[in-house]
């Protein structure tokens, strides 16, 4: 950063921190003349800064519009890069209202040939519908709970909380998000036993305070670990399908992601997957294109006759 630059910088931030200066006191502050203050000033208002100013006897100057905001220096790239990210971050459902006001109070401050071009993108770009795949809403992600959570891993703190009614604690080590929702993977203090936990099932309690010495997950890739872990435990919803085909040949038409597939023999396997609604596995378990059978979860059987007889009723006569 040049050392004009650098007192562009510190010139931005006094004039946040007190609403009014006059010309000999910045100078004072930035060790500068006032006629180089006076220059500063220009240069500021010409790239956008709504800097004001009295003349006379009481003269001052004032930051206008954006003085509650901190300094903000982007080049166009990166001014456009953040706003795309909130417009994108305003689709996941529990921060789109906190994500509007960061993208409204950027906007704000934004020198006005960089505020255009923002602008241009929220005139001509539409956003399409996220949750496409499952007929369950997304759930909502508490911005507190998820910070608390973060600021545990960072300390590296136990941390305490109810889970669908049940007491745990836990030592935090990375959030994980998936297909619109967030995931803890964590280690149990009493068992030692590697978990995933969704943050929209957790209610926290009280800060531990209590540091332990990290034990990193052996595999070290922690996002494997959530993906494969939220087959079994991850989802409202889980079933157990036995399909007439070879593990490998289920393996090699489902996404790993989906589920888990156990052998049987040759001939049959095992796949344990899960979803948010019955609608949904038995929508998708259709799409493997092979025989299976289901006997539970129950509404899963009820979901499969309803769906069974629509298709029948479609092709009938």
């Amino acid at each position: 950063m040049t050392a004009t630059s650098a007192r562009l910088l510190a010139l931005l931030g006094l004039l946040q921190v007190r609403q009014e200066w006059t010309g000999p006191q910045l100078a004072d502050r930035l060790d500068v003349s006032v006629r180089t203050v006076r220059n500063d000033i220009d240069r500021l208002r010409e790239l956008g800064y709504p800097v004001t100013s009295m003349r006379g006897t009481a003269g001052h100057y004032r930051l206008g519009p954006g003085a509650s905001l901190p300094p903000l220096l982007l080049d166009d790239e990166e001014a456009v890069a953040v706003a795309i990210g909130l417009r994108a971050a305003s689709g996941v459902a529990g921060i789109a209202d906190s994500s509007a006001r960061a993208l409204s109070k950027l906007e704000h401050v934004l020198p006005s040939r960089l505020r255009h071009r923002v602008d241009a993108i929220a005139r001509t770009v539409d956003r399409g519908p996220e949750n496409t795949s499952t007929n369950a809403p997304d759930p909502e992600v508490d911005p507190a709970l998820l910070a608390d959570v973060a600021q545990a891993i960072r300390a590296v703190e136990w941390l305490r909380f109810d889970y669908r009614g049940q007491p745990r604690l836990v030592e935090p080590y990375r959030l994980v998000s998936w297909q619109r929702r967030w995931y803890l993977v964590a280690r149990e203090v009493e068992s030692g036993e590697w978990q995933t936990f969704r943050l929209d099932w957790m209610t926290l309690r009280m800060p531990t305070r209590r540091a332990f010495d990290p034990r990193p997950l052996p595999e070290r890739d922690y996002t494997d670990f959530v993906v494969r872990e939220v087959a079994s435990t991850g989802w409202l919803v889980h079933a157990r399908i036995t399909v007439a085909a070879s593990a490998p040949d289920v393996l090699a038409r489902i996404n790993p992601a989906v589920g888990v597939v156990e052998p049987l023999d040759e001939r049959s396997c095992v796949l344990v997957t899960g979803a948010d609604s019955v609608e949904t596995i038995a929508a998708y378990i259709g799409m493997l294109g092979l025989d299976f059978h289901v006997t539970e979860p129950p509404d899963l059987v009820e979901a499969l006759r309803v769906m069974s007889r629509r298709y029948a009723g479609a092709v009938a006569g």
